[in-house]
């Protein structure tokens, strides 16, 4: 058998290419879901999680690039004329859902790769020695939701394509019986003879197009979807004597020993401060379930840890202490509440006012097992100790 293609079949090339991408596809996408349909309630529950999906994207890694190959060598070759030739319709179609889904095949594994780029800290990683993240793509856990949404939205996309494509091989063994399967397997010799054709190039641009613009839609209902924009720094301001401007709240953990950073998309603070006396107070209330953590929110929003549908909010209730030496940070000492539980809590943090505006940031340490969160998780080897909760922001006098 040829490596290039003929007039009648796909050489022995297309075809390693065609069957070896399409199991890996394939495998990818049922790693996927079995990851997802994995129970989370224990350690060694969330240890086979993240081994799972380590497999997933290695596996999706190697699609991409045998897909890449395979766009390659088929732009280097002469396709099999079509057996049917009159049937221009049947033949435009196949041609937009080919490919679309060789669009697919790069665009599904590259998205998850961005997405597992941009996610802070990281999570289950690729089983190869090279790098883990993509260069020039940022630790930016808004921007992981974003490409986690489209990556979501898209398999929908290819195994749609997926179907399609079978159903249309399926038509030409059972219904037409023209030989058309033995151009992709089975022995080149027992393809059938095509009828000559002076075809053109433009059916063959105008199905790449197509294709590309499946995905491109795609990605318009996926960048256009509200529920996907990022996240709100804070919502409406209870009355007080600063309203806050702009700021965000965010937490990082370590996830196996890999710090991972997230942030609270929805919370109030309530501020009452005097520049005079350098004192005041102020009540900051959280929505936990706005908390986006890279790839395992749900698990961190989830029964064994914060626990958003028993626990919706936490709290931090707090009197505000001048410094105590000039140039010293400011001290918020009270009551940090969370999952239910209240434990005494210390905020340092630096505060500058400029008449009517006045700019904060700081940032405190915590023990998640000080409010009974993770408590199936006896050490640090999947989920650490420690928390680290720090803000930034801006606010106004009233």
């Amino acid at each position: 058998m040829n490596a290039g293609n003929t007039a009648r079949a796909y050489g022995w090339m297309a075809r390693l290419f065609h069957w070896s991408v399409a199991v890996l596809i394939l495998a990818a996408i049922a790693l996927g879901l079995y990851a997802d349909a994995l129970p989370s309630g224990t350690e060694i529950e969330l240890q086979a999680i993240f081994a799972t999906f380590s497999w997933h994207k290695t596996v999706g890694v190697a699609a991409l690039g045998l897909a890449v190959l395979r766009i390659l060598w088929t732009l280097t070759q002469s396709k099999p004329r079509p057996l049917h030739p009159n049937r221009k319709l049947e033949h435009f179609v196949a041609e937009t859902v080919h490919w679309a889904l060789w669009i697919g095949m790069v665009i599904m594994p590259l998205t998850g790769w961005l997405l597992h780029s941009a996610a802070p800290g990281g999570f289950s990683r690729i089983l190869w020695p090279l790098g883990q993240r993509l260069p020039f793509v940022p630790e930016n856990a808004a921007l992981a939701e974003r490409f986690g949404h489209f990556h979501s939205t898209g398999w929908w996309v290819l195994a749609g394509l997926i179907v399609l494509h079978v159903a249309g091989a399926l038509k030409h063994a059972l219904l037409d019986r023209d030989g058309t399967m033995s151009r992709m397997a089975g022995p080149a010799s027992r393809a059938p003879e095509p009828p000559v054709a002076h075809g053109s190039v433009l059916p063959h641009v105008l199905a790449a197009l197509a294709g590309l613009l499946i995905w491109a839609g795609t990605v318009i209902v996926s960048a256009g979807n509200p529920e996907q924009a990022a996240p709100v720094a804070s919502s409406e301001q209870p009355a007080s004597g600063w309203v806050v401007e702009q700021g965000v709240l965010g937490i990082e953990v370590a996830q196996g020993g890999t710090p991972i950073q997230g942030q609270f998309g929805t919370w109030q603070a309530a501020i009452d401060y005097d520049p005079a006396t350098l004192a005041g107070k102020v009540d900051v209330n959280i929505d936990i379930a706005s908390l986006t953590l890279g790839s395992v929110s749900d698990n961190a929003k989830g029964p064994d840890f914060l626990n958003a549908a028993q626990f919706p909010g936490a709290r931090f209730e707090a009197e505000i202490l001048p410094p105590t030496t000039e140039g010293a940070a400011h001290l918020a000492r009270g009551t940090l509440t969370i999952a239910g539980k209240s434990v005494p809590a210390e905020l340092p943090f630096d505060l500058t006012v400029d008449g009517d505006k006045a700019t904060a940031k700081g940032e405190m340490k915590v023990d998640r097992r000080d409010f009974g969160i993770g408590a199936g998780y006896a050490d640090e080897s999947t989920v650490g100790f420690g928390v680290t909760i720090r803000f930034d922001l801006t606010a106004n006098r009233k």
